[in-house]
């Protein structure tokens, strides 16, 4: 008998939202299905995390551990989940109960209905102005400047068909951005709308991890920070050029010169910004081919707990 159901829970330091989160997933599903496993993968927590995790692991055989050998990061640790996964329909979430279990029962229904793809669309954000307004300002950014046509505001939450888990699981690319592939595959999509609600406990993501998470998606799926800076580089040699022709008249035929070292040193502070900008730009895409070429795993396993 195949699985029907599998569940991927990335944690990193949340001891105190594994118990809680546990028991609202066992609730979830004694209505929807018996058949069902649920892998956390512990990337790395230094907390009490994985400690919670295994007498749960010993009392559920529903439950399933990876433990990373370090921190490796969200995206290495959802890679992971699906690998390992066995279900027919394999749902991703994170751990601090933001996205509620709840919904996976009007996900799983709606995955019946012939969908491929059912994600998760946030319709309200209980979370810091700033945050509201950085998720908001990316998922705007993302949109117009992708050749990847995703729907606003829908994350990691998810619950995927096996071909699309397994298309995804063999696609050879490192730095992944899980949704952007989720909607890059294709086939029938579509949403459900749900209220994002606080985190239960613990810290929320740092800036730095969003951010890396936000390059990941913009040098995945656009070339347009490359184009822009190409068309920089025109637009300043345009208008250096007109400046010289302009100088040379200036100094040759009107017989004026143009005093004073503040023009110029602005002139050359501003041009160096531009440079160094468009070299950071270029820098980003070249970090990342050098990730992919050195051909290092995406993780690296502890051990396995709850595997048969």
């Amino acid at each position: 008998m195949k699985l029907k159901i599998s569940v991927i829970v990335p944690i990193y330091n949340e001891e105190g939202n594994i118990k809680t989160l546990y028991e609202k997933i066992k609730t979830t599903f004694q209505k929807i299905s018996s058949s069902y496993e649920v892998i956390f993968i512990d990337d790395g927590s230094y907390d009490n995390s994985l400690n919670i995790l295994r007498p749960i692991s010993k009392k559920d055989n529903h439950i399933k551990i990876i433990s990373f050998s370090r921190n490796f990061g969200h995206m290495p640790a959802i890679t992971a989940g699906l690998v390992h996964s066995k279900g027919e329909k394999v749902v991703v979430m994170d751990a601090d109960l933001q996205d509620p279990p709840h919904i996976i029962e009007k996900m799983y229904k709606k995955s019946l209905q012939g969908y491929d793809v059912v994600y998760g669309v946030k319709r309200k954000r209980k979370e810091s102005f700033v945050r509201k307004f950085l998720f908001k300002s990316f998922y705007k950014l993302f949109d117009k400047i992708s050749f990847l046509k995703m729907p606003i505001d829908a994350g990691t939450f998810s619950i995927l068909d096996r071909k699309i888990v397994n298309i995804i699981i063999d696609l050879p690319e490192k730095n992944k951005y899980f949704s952007g592939l989720r909607a890059w595959t294709g086939f029938k999509q579509t949403g459900v709308i749900y209220e994002r609600s606080k985190r239960y406990a613990g810290n929320e993501a740092s800036f730095s991890r969003l951010f890396k998470l936000a390059m990941d998606g913009i040098v995945s799926f656009s070339f347009v920070p490359l184009r822009i800076a190409s068309i920089l580089g025109f637009i300043f040699s345009g208008f250096a050029f007109v400046l010289i022709v302009i100088l040379f008249i200036l100094k040759f035929f009107i017989n004026l010169g143009i005093m004073g070292w503040t023009s110029t040193i602005s002139s050359i502070l501003f041009m160096g910004g531009v440079q160094l900008i468009t070299l950071g730009i270029i820098g980003e895409y070249l970090a990342r081919i050098y990730d992919e070429v050195k051909k290092r795993p995406e993780y690296l396993i502890h051990q396995k707990i709850g595997f048969h």
